[in-house]
């Protein structure tokens, strides 16, 4: 029995594959569990609308990606920090704080977890970051910690 498999399934094969199993398999284990259906034209059908709108979906987010990347290359941020003696920050400066920085001062919005900053920023002085926003787009921009008065 030809069917389309609606999750991984180990041994089968992969979500959206067209697989050929044995009767039995399909009726008592995929079909009842939901990670099959019968491969018929219109499941196909409906398949590979579902596949087409992930790709479109994915295009889109490469392209917002690429755009958000150029309105960020080149970018300086200033971040205020409290400071002691010797020009030594209290506590650091983070992914989320350039983020909210970033929101603040230019309005552009970035998920923390995509700014690479490999450890916080614990002294003044201006810092290139960078940000992985989608696979294959990077942008980098500076970030100027500065004293808070």
């Amino acid at each position: 029995m030809k069917v389309l498999l609606e999750q991984d399934v180990k041994g089968a094969g992969k979500k959206g594959q067209i697989v050929e199993v044995s009767d039995g398999y399909a009726r008592n284990f995929l079909l009842p569990r939901k990670l099959a259906s019968p491969a018929d034209a219109a499941s196909i059908n409906a398949a590979n609308i579902r596949k087409s709108a992930a790709q479109h979906k994915k295009f889109q987010e490469g392209l917002e990606a690429r755009e958000l990347a150029q309105r960020l290359s080149g970018l300086s941020v200033v971040v205020k920090a409290k400071v002691g003696e010797h020009k030594k920050l209290f506590g650091s400066i983070g992914a989320k704080e350039i983020s909210a920085a970033l929101l603040a001062q230019h309005g552009i919005e970035v998920d923390r977890k995509k700014l690479t900053l490999g450890e916080p920023i614990k002294s003044l002085g201006k810092r290139s970051i960078g940000a992985k926003l989608f696979p294959g787009t990077e942008a980098s921009f500076t970030v100027d910690v500065v004293a808070e008065e």
